[in-house]
């Protein structure tokens, strides 16, 4: 298969780069995790910050405000959870490598390249999906589960590549979820695996 030529796409807020077989962090959030009060609260107190500046601090609150737990947290239910994890790792090493995971009860960490020309976009959006319908039956209710937009973050070496595994597996433990990585059952620490 053909690479696709790297682009910059956005369906609304956030840019995603479509850069082919490179690895890239991934974090889905439940539609419910953040109250529009507290983003639209942000939006005012961090209007007057240049735009990169802005963009980071959103980032840092939004990181902190998902492992306060907002929300319903449904990812924490072993039927829900585990069909997330059985979804990321369906196309593993068919349609992209599966790195490392973690999956919180608001939202959703992954490390993963795509193969070929599989379009990241795609993936994420197969994921969101297959997820939401499944989930919302277990669930036995209707609307939205995920929100709109994803997070995305092109690793930039092995450095980066190692941090970013790290913090997936840490993210439960510095949540207070468990107190130790391999603890948290829907993980890749879990599993034994991210590397």
């Amino acid at each position: 298969m053909s690479q696709p030529t790297p682009t910059w796409h956005s369906r609304g807020y956030i840019p995603h780069w479509e850069a082919g077989e490179v690895a890239q962090a991934i974090t889905f959030r439940l539609a419910d995790s953040l109250p529009a009060s507290l983003l639209g609260r942000w939006e005012d107190e961090l209007s007057t910050l240049a735009n990169d500046a802005r963009v980071q601090e959103r980032r840092k609150r939004i990181e902190r405000a998902l492992d306060s737990g907002h929300g319903s947290g449904v990812l924490a239910q072993p039927a829900i959870g585990e069909t997330v994890e059985n979804a990321l790792l369906h196309f593993d090493a068919n349609r992209y490598r599966l790195h490392a995971w973690a999956i919180m009860p608001n939202h959703v960490h992954v490390l993963v390249t795509p193969i070929g020309a599989e379009a990241l976009s795609m993936i994420v959006h197969s994921w969101k999906s297959f997820t939401a319908k499944k989930a919302n039956a277990l669930l036995g209710r209707k609307g939205a589960f995920w929100a709109t937009e994803y997070f995305d973050r092109a690793i930039r070496d092995d450095a980066h590549f190692s941090n970013a595994v790290a913090y997936f597996a840490m993210n439960p433990v510095k949540a207070g979820l468990c107190g130790a990585p391999e603890a948290w059952r829907f993980s890749s620490a879990w599993r034994g695996r991210g590397a």
